[in-house]
Parts: structure tokens; sequence; C-alpha cells
């Protein structure tokens, strides 16, 4: 699908097609996700629908699309350079709370972190999920540099090796925060969210130094 096609539609109208689409393909997956179910709740005729959106795959690529545009706007996300030296930790924090913030006051992005997770979803090469993950993994190995030569980021472990390290722990913190999150209250997630980035911490912070035995 040309992007531009379904850019046509009404801006209004095409955010509740992308909202009312996430909440879909995150209840019911890819597969058992329903277009007809779609179009009734968004009020719009097969026809109209067909002519902007010419297939489940190409929906699911439009809310990739427009929720993670969405989504890295409110995020404000530094360049990584922007991180360097004490501005390191509190930085990636900061990003946390936005993310935090972002996914209470918006459950659409909560759907919209499910669909990464989702069995038989398109996941090729050329697809936009494929993409973002892309540019995701892109931006943490940069931020691994950064730490590592502004002395936030231990130095003992190849950065490529600590790259993939951050990539899987990350992406399996995610999968479980959007998979639990709106079974945990408010305090009890924060909470959660808190020990997760002390985890991260802990797997990429230098061992602080021993400080020198007293005389004797």
């Amino acid at each position: 699908m040309s992007s531009g096609v379904a850019e046509r539609m009404r801006p209004e109208r095409r955010r509740a097609l992308v909202r009312v689409a996430a909440r879909e393909f995150a209840q019911a997956g890819f597969a058992q996700a329903s277009l007809n179910r779609v179009i009734r709740e968004c009020g719009l005729s097969k026809s109209s629908f067909y002519h902007f959106v010419p297939s489940k795959q190409e929906l699911f690529a439009l809310v990739v699309r427009e929720l993670g545009g969405e989504l890295l706007a409110r995020l404000a996300v530094p360049e990584p350079h922007e991180l360097e030296g004490e501005a390191f930790w509190p930085g990636i924090g900061a990003i946390a709370a936005r993310l935090a913030r972002a996914s209470g006051e918006d459950e659409s992005y909560l759907a919209f972190g499910r669909m990464f997770y989702l069995a038989r979803a398109p996941t090729d090469a050329s697809d936009a999920v494929a993409r973002a993950l892309s540019a995701v993994d892109d931006w943490l190995g940069r931020v691994v540099e950064v730490g590592r030569t502004s002395g936030q980021v231990r130095t003992d472990l190849p950065a490529s090796l600590q790259t993939r390290m951050l990539v899987a722990v990350l992406r399996a913190l995610d999968e479980w925060t959007v998979g639990h999150a709106s079974e945990i209250d408010e305090p009890e997630l924060d909470a959660i969210l808190d020990a997760q980035l002390a985890a991260l911490r802990r797997l990429l912070a230098p061992e602080p130094a021993t400080p020198p035995a007293s005389p004797a």
C-alpha cells in the first residue's frame, strides 16, 4: 500500500481507525483480527475502507507507522550523544517515565506494544514492525557506545554483546509489562518499572570502585 493513500483520510477518521485497529489486533491477534469488526466500529463502509486500506497486513503496518510516530514524538527520545556522562542514567530514566505516562494516558499505546509480540504477525524484512525494531536496536547500540565512552557503561564486555544483551532484556521486560499492565494498579506498576530500570543499571553500569583498605 502507498502510505499516501491512507494519509488522504481525514485526520480524525484515520486516528480513530488506527486506535480501533490497534485494540483489535492486540485483543484478537493478527490471524483472528476481524476487519469487519474494525470497519463496523469505525462507522466506515467497506468500499471506503478498502479504498484506503486494501488488506489486513496493510492495516497492521498503518497502525505501526501512525502509533509509532505518535509515541516517538511524545517520548522526545534524545540523540545518544545527549546522554553523555552524568546525564546518561537520568536520561534513560526520563524516557522510561515518559513511556509509562503515555501508556497510562492512552491505552492505544499499550495495544501498540502488544502488537510487537503477537504470534503470526507479519515480520518480514520489508514490514513496518521489522523497520521499527531495527531503528530501536540501532539507537540502543549507539547509546551503549556513548555510555561506554563516558564511563556510565562497563567496558569489560564487547559492546556488540552488551547491545544484544540489552535488546533481549528490554524486549523481555517490555513484553511482560505490556501484557500485565492492565492487571496491576498504578503504584505497583511504578514500583515494578523502577525495579526494571535498576536491573538494567546493574546489568550495564561499571562496578563501584572498592575503597582502599584502612591502614592497620
